[in-house]
């Protein structure tokens, strides 16, 4: 297998509990976010990386619904989740996304694997620089990456994140562990929220969809977003903040 996607997904997050279950049009933010990511052409196989914490069996029922593998793990080391997800299909490179993205887009998940295969990297990602909205992030390395990063990465921030690790050791950030590089967005979007932490986040995507359905492109979506006024609702909550107190915890 050249290409595995794994998706995390869990029910108990403190901001907006079983946020990823609420439902648009009588889908699931899951079941959105899964049927987009089905549309990549580059990925092989997708896995759902959920819990062993019994709310979760939810998740599982949504996975067997749409005929979607998972794996169920640790609930705080996400890594190691993440790893033994992965360990069976040994795959050459992993795409990481996360299930609070409902309107991740499949072309953009192309272009950042074609350009971590084209480079050969180690680790390549639209992240390294945020200047695609929030919500529209995805990380493509080497299974090898992965392996190393699960044997030497200690900080719980490390563990609970997935990645940081990779980041903090990359090239790009001047690290010599990992080659990287960062996929380009032309414009800056940083402060575009295309993702769930928060209720009004959650109406803000209910807000897209039904104005331009499951299958709009990014672009698109960012457009409506920035043109009308729902972006109000949710401009100001803080990018990232799960990672930041994780960091403060250190």
């Amino acid at each position: 297998m050249k290409v595995l996607a794994i998706t995390q997904a869990r029910t108990g997050s403190t901001r907006l509990p079983n946020k990823i279950l609420k439902t648009i049009n009588n889908k699931t933010l899951l079941e959105i976010h899964l049927n987009r990511i089905q549309k990549s052409k580059n990925i092989s196989k997708i896995i759902i990386a959920t819990t062993t914490d019994p709310s979760d069996n939810a998740i599982v029922n949504i996975a067997d619904k749409i005929g979607v593998d998972y794996y169920k793990g640790s609930v705080d080391d996400v890594l190691d989740r993440f790893y033994l997800a992965a360990k069976p299909y040994k795959p050459e490179w992993i795409v990481r996304l996360t299930s609070d993205c409902p309107l991740i887009d499949p072309l953009l998940i192309d272009k950042v694997v074609a350009m971590a295969i084209n480079e050969n990297l180690d680790y390549c990602s639209n992240t390294l620089i945020e200047r695609f909205p929030d919500g529209q992030d995805i990380e493509v390395f080497k299974y090898s990456a992965l392996e190393k990063a699960w044997k030497e990465a200690k900080l719980k921030s490390e563990r609970e994140h997935v990645t940081p690790y990779l980041k903090k050791n990359s090239t790009f950030n001047g690290g010599n562990k990992f080659n990287s590089n960062n996929y380009p967005c032309k414009s800056d979007y940083n402060r575009v929220r295309l993702t769930v932490d928060e209720l009004n986040d959650f109406k803000v995507i209910e807000y897209l969809i039904k104005k331009l359905g499951w299958n709009a492109k990014w672009e698109e979506y960012t457009k409506e977003y920035l043109d009308s006024d729902i972006s109000k609702l949710n401009q100001n909550i803080i990018r990232n903040e799960g990672y930041k107190k994780s960091i403060i915890k250190d």
